[in-house]
């Protein structure tokens, strides 16, 4: 029940509400100059405490840099890897703009204010709702734990993504960027059209997981570069047992790459267990330095006249197969989507598929008039 204290002073008297909160402590609804203001308040609490809605607001007093670290962070049940990438993006993102606030001094104003400052320096706005993501669910925790009341990252106006088609590498145009890799990691790029990996998958190949006999290859590990600072582990590659699915995924292969694999193994002397593609010291290949010091100059000299990434090889593999007549099903299952709608957007996206289909057209109308 709900009371009041009176109180005695220089400046008169006061009277002070009281309640217990949730736990059975003793609270205070504030000083009033009348008994009745005082209980009238102490009964709001109260009412508030027996409905299951009272909120501690001392506890929103904490800062976003001490509640991310010693509640949000520690109880995300993830992946080195993503752990790893949260602690980059709060570094660079986050604890710059957030980290000395008060989180109940963090306002959707404010969120509104991180966003639109981030488009302004030239974040894009895939980037800005990824980020926003996350800041929303470090919000939705505080909510739940019921350190606010509510999430800041609410109706934020976020920026609109405009998808554009991308231009998928035609089989001519991946001749000449081969021709242009340097010959020992023209392999490992033939390996990537051949079997539609991605990168950590690609470099976590091994002997093992190729079938000869069979002629499949299995994909059971995948390894992701992290920086060492936020690795959990210090190491800067972290293997992962499964990929993305979580599931190894295993698939056809033509006769022609597994001779030249073979041939690869035989010649540098990789074990059973060995990384198939590795650097002269038996580590990882780094994404970034390979991109930057091998794909880069090595698209810029096959004269290819738009943009392309190591990943839209795996764009094309799914591509050539989808032109090639191959069925939506398997293709889903050769790339590992969980989702037939991400094959899909392979769907006729080589540049002469239109012309293709207006020359069947043209012939069954030849055939009609015959």
């Amino acid at each position: 029940m709900a009371w009041v204290v009176e109180r005695h002073g220089a400046r008169g008297t006061r009277y002070r509400g009281g309640y217990r909160d949730p736990d059975g402590r003793l609270r205070s609804a504030g000083t009033f100059s009348t008994r009745r203001d005082a209980l009238r308040a102490a009964n709001r609490e109260e009412q508030k405490v027996l409905a299951g809605a009272w909120h501690d607001t001392t506890l929103g007093e904490v800062t976003f840099h001490d509640y991310v670290r010693g509640e949000w962070l520690p109880n995300k049940h993830v992946e080195a890897s993503t752990r790893a990438a949260y602690i980059s993006y709060l570094n660079k993102h986050f604890y710059p703009y957030f980290g000395q606030r008060k989180l109940n001094r963090i306002s959707p104003s404010l969120v509104q204010d991180w966003v639109t400052e981030a488009k302004g320096a030239g974040l894009s706005p895939r980037s800005i709702r990824k980020y926003h993501v996350m800041l929303s669910s470090i919000f939705a925790r505080a909510v739940k734990d019921r350190v606010l009341v509510h999430n800041p990252c609410d109706h934020t106006e976020l920026p609109k993504v405009i998808t554009r088609k991308a231009r998928t590498l035609t089989p001519d145009e991946y001749t000449r960027l081969l021709a242009a890799i340097p010959e020992q990691h023209r392999l490992m790029v033939e390996t990537l059209i051949e079997a539609g990996l991605r990168w950590g998958e690609l470099i976590a190949l091994k002997p093992r997981h190729i079938d000869f006999l069979r002629r499949s290859l299995t994909v059971e590990e995948t390894i992701v570069e992290v920086s060492k600072k936020h690795s959990p582990t210090g190491q800067r590659y972290l293997v992962k047992p499964y990929p993305k699915d979580n599931e190894p995924r295993s698939f056809g292969v033509r006769q022609a790459w597994l001779d030249a694999i073979a041939q690869h193994i035989q010649t540098n002397h990789i074990g059973h267990d060995d990384l198939l593609f590795a650097t002269r010291a038996g580590t990882p290949i780094s994404r970034n330095t390979f991109r930057t010091r091998i794909w880069l100059p090595s698209v810029k000299t096959s004269g290819i006249d738009f943009p392309v990434r190591v990943h839209d090889l795996r764009h094309a593999h799914a591509s050539w197969l989808l032109a090639g007549g191959a069925d939506l099903a398997s293709v889903m299952e050769r790339m590992g989507h969980s989702q037939i709608q991400t094959t899909q957007k392979y769907l006729h996206t080589l540049p002469d598929t239109d012309q293709r289909n207006l020359d069947a057209l043209t012939r069954i109308q030849n055939r009609g008039d015959s």
